[in-house]
């Protein structure tokens, strides 16, 4: 597996928080097993065995007939968050970067997929982090083999980064090299063995994966 120079401690990642899914799924947000939708963010985590880089060949998955992708914007703290406010809560990042998730296609969202999230290699982290003014401002945009499959505004997002960050502090101490994926899109995209992956932020960082046969 590739060491990523980034993260070092927690890869939290946030489900559902893509708007247009989260207001498609409020009929069946309704009904069992969930009985409600989500009133705090969905969080899941993706443990040091999947942690993986740019550039690097992603494992696919052993048996699996399919595999999907995602990307997000990624925040990396620079210093102890806890119990923040929205208003102070940038003040602790060092930067951002891009987190592609691979995994299996996912059933529902009642409980965490651990057998499809926890993949080797399946959350390459971009291997720069850069600083920037409003994240909120930012478009994530993913392609295929060179086709546009998903483009993913931060502003359209159902929480935004600083509020993500207040709430998960409250939840969980954050330390310096921790990371959260604030949002992926609802509808991930599909991939084949041999597939090339790549997430952009124009102008600002990019991310490049291939997936191994």
């Amino acid at each position: 597996m590739t060491k990523n120079p980034i993260v070092n401690g927690k890869l939290v990642c946030v489900a559902l928080n893509d708007s247009e899914q989260f207001n498609a799924m409020q009929a069946e947000f309704a009904e069992a097993p969930y009985k409600g939708a989500p009133t705090q963010p969905v969080l899941y985590f993706k443990p040091h065995n999947t942690w993986s880089t740019d550039g690097a060949v992603v494992e696919w998955a052993e048996g699996a007939d399919s595999m999907v992708v995602g990307a997000s914007l990624a925040v990396v703290f620079g210093k102890e968050c806890c119990r923040v406010s929205q208003a102070e809560a940038l003040d602790y990042v060092e930067g951002y970067t891009l987190v592609h998730d691979f995994s299996l296609v996912e059933q529902n969202y009642y409980r965490p997929d651990i057998k499809g999230k926890c993949l080797d290699t399946t959350a390459p982290i971009g291997a720069e982090v850069v600083s920037i003014a409003d994240p909120q401002a930012l478009t994530v945009i993913t392609s295929v083999n060179g086709t546009v499959v998903n483009e993913t505004p931060v502003s359209q997002l159902v929480r935004g980064v600083a509020e993500l960050i207040s709430t998960i502090s409250y939840i969980m101490t954050l330390q310096p090299g921790d990371v959260i994926a604030v949002g992926f899109p609802g509808q991930r995209a599909p991939v084949a063995k041999g597939d090339n992956v790549s997430s952009v932020i124009d102008g600002v960082t990019k991310l490049n994966n291939v997936l191994g046969n």
